[in-house]
């Protein structure tokens, strides 16, 4: 029995050093290899549960986002609502001022939240220019150095509430009150001044992290509800017939899509049902499941990547995704090695599993309560966020605050069968209304080249034949040097996708025209005076409510 004994216990310690291995062990223990010696079980050997890394992956993701979104407004801000921009944002804010009759006021500045109260109106583009720049820099060293703090954080939600709270129709796509609400959370992931990637003193808050899993779940029950109680190509399994031509921006992808059989359309409505209205559920269902949501929406978000062209929205929809996965998950991400951030994360799992906890601090009850205030905060205005879900008259892409800390969202709520392009004319001529006038179309970005064939008449009441055929401007200013151009009312005209490499790509177009019909009447209807709603902000207080069908497709 006594030699035996051994024998027989040998087999029972391996196994729980193994077993203790795979929990945490280590890095020198014998249970498994060295750090960097195997970077696969170096990885397994991370505890689930913990989110050290899965912070510095959100927070580099929204750094991302928010970089493209004030690139973005550096190029078009000036041209859309600058000095001379089409809808100028020192005219929206005096209409502002002008509604609650008198200087800026507290009403003013609730009602559209923005730093350019505090800025001078007279060089409007400077401002303009200036915050987005100021935020280009600020992502770009969250985005770099993964570090990041309240600060930080709280300027780039400020600058973009800023810029969207003035941005009109322009920034009522959905997709910014999107930012708005992740960026918000975002704030509240990381310290008040430490700029470390590994703030030990900060771990990361589950009430913040929960708010992104809350936010990832509404996105996607919102956009399910939505098709289900729209279009009713959604319940036929047919809009995916239609989706791939008459999206936005088609890419060349879009066209193969679009030419499968039947049956692989409606294999992509159901399969988007079922994400979109089950899938969101698994977030509850224990840590497996909540990692395979996050794995089956990014899955989700690439595909449409790959399909189209929604600007930022898919990838800014893959952010709140990422809190659904642990430091065990995500550690694949990251090198292998000692005194790297897995070598560090490791240590820490293995302080806390040793139950070697710092002293509860004066500043980590502080923001405890602060977590629990945000919590509380979400919970209030999610109510009629939930309402607005259960209700049979959904809307989608709502705010029902100025900070849009909370919204609605719906994406495609109705398919659009037939796929319409706008084109805009100019004209220099000093006198717009005479035969003779010549009209240039105006060139934009990610439009399809219509010179080819297109049927030929000018805007408003110009004969037929006066339009300048040769040479079309491909830039998006034609009159260049010209002096200031009437703009026509514009015309629509029905399209069709082409394949890249088709005839019609050939002669440097990428649609065959079918109709062409005008769009506005020649002399449009005079302004309404008044205040000019928030677009996209429910606001009960004054009245005021955006039309939330402004743009159904988004």
């Amino acid at each position: 029995m006594r030699t035996g004994g051994p024998a027989m216990a040998a087999p029972e310690e391996s196994l729980r050093r193994r077993k203790v291995g795979n929990a945490g062990a280590e890095p020198g223990s014998p249970s498994g290899p060295g750090p960097g010696c195997d970077p696969t079980g170096y990885s397994a050997r991370l505890r689930a549960g913990t989110f050290w890394l899965t912070r510095i992956v959100l927070l580099r993701a929204l750094a991302f986002i928010y970089f493209v979104a004030f690139l973005v407004a550096f190029h078009q801000n000036k041209q859309l609502i600058g000095d001379r921009g089409l809808l100028p944002c020192r005219t929206y804010l005096k209409n502002v001022q002008q509604y609650f009759r008198g200087p800026v006021s507290w009403d003013a500045v609730s009602y559209a939240p923005t730093v350019l109260w505090l800025l001078d109106w007279s060089h409007m583009d400077s401002n303009l220019d200036a915050l987005a720049l100021l935020g280009l820099g600020v992502s770009s060293f969250v985005l770099v150095t993964g570090c990041a703090n309240i600060v930080l954080m709280a300027t780039l939600w400020v600058l973009y509430m800023s810029l969207v709270n003035v941005g009109q129709i322009w920034y009522s796509f959905g997709w910014e009150s999107q930012l708005l609400e992740t960026g918000f959370l975002g704030i509240f992931l990381c310290p008040l001044w430490t700029l470390s990637r590994l703030p030990t003193g900060t771990p990361p808050s589950q009430i913040v992290l929960w708010g992104f899993r809350w936010l990832i779940f509404r996105i996607m029950l919102g956009a399910g509800l939505i098709k289900i109680r729209g279009d009713r190509c959604w319940r036929d399994l047919t809009c995916m017939d239609f989706h791939y031509e008459t999206q936005p921006v088609p890419n060349p992808a879009a066209y193969f899509l679009h030419q499968s059989p039947w049956w692989v359309h409606r294999f992509e409505t159901l399969s988007n049902h079922f994400l979109e209205l089950v899938v969101p559920f698994f977030i509850f269902l224990g840590r497996r499941m909540c990692i395979l949501h996050g794995a089956l929406q990014i899955l989700f978000q690439v595909v449409l990547i790959i399909s189209g062209n929604l600007s930022f929205l898919n990838w800014l929809t893959m952010v709140p995704s990422v809190a659904c996965f642990d430091d065990a998950t995500l550690g694949f991400l990251f090198p292998s090695g000692p005194g790297g951030l897995k070598d560090r994360v490791l240590k820490l799992q293995e302080e806390a599993a040793r139950g070697a906890r710092p002293p509860l601090q004066y500043g980590c009850m502080v923001r405890r309560a602060v977590h629990v205030a945000l919590g509380i905060l979400v919970a209030w205005l999610s109510v009629p966020v939930v309402i607005n879900l259960l209700s049979p008259t959904q809307v989608m892409n709502t705010s029902f605050n100025p900070l849009r800390i909370v919204n609605t969202y719906g994406a495609f709520g109705s398919i659009t069968k037939e796929r319409t392009e706008v084109i805009l004319q100019g004209t220099a001529s000093p006198n717009a209304s005479t035969p003779d006038a010549v009209w240039e179309d105006y060139e934009f970005k990610c439009k399809p080249d219509l010179r080819a064939q297109r049927v030929d008449h000018p805007p408003g009441r110009q004969a037929p034949g006066q339009r300048r055929h040769s040479c079309v401007p491909t830039g998006p200013q034609p009159f260049q040097g010209q002096g200031a151009p009437q703009v026509g009312p514009g015309r629509a005209l029905q399209v069709q996708v082409q394949p890249p490499w088709g005839p019609a790509r050939c002669c440097r177009q990428v649609v065959g025209p079918q109709e062409d019909r005008p769009l506005l009447p020649p002399t449009q209807p005079p302004r309404p005076r008044g205040l000019l709603p928030v677009t996209g902000v429910a606001v009960p207080r004054t009245g005021v409510e955006a039309a939330p069908g402004l743009c159904t497709e988004e």
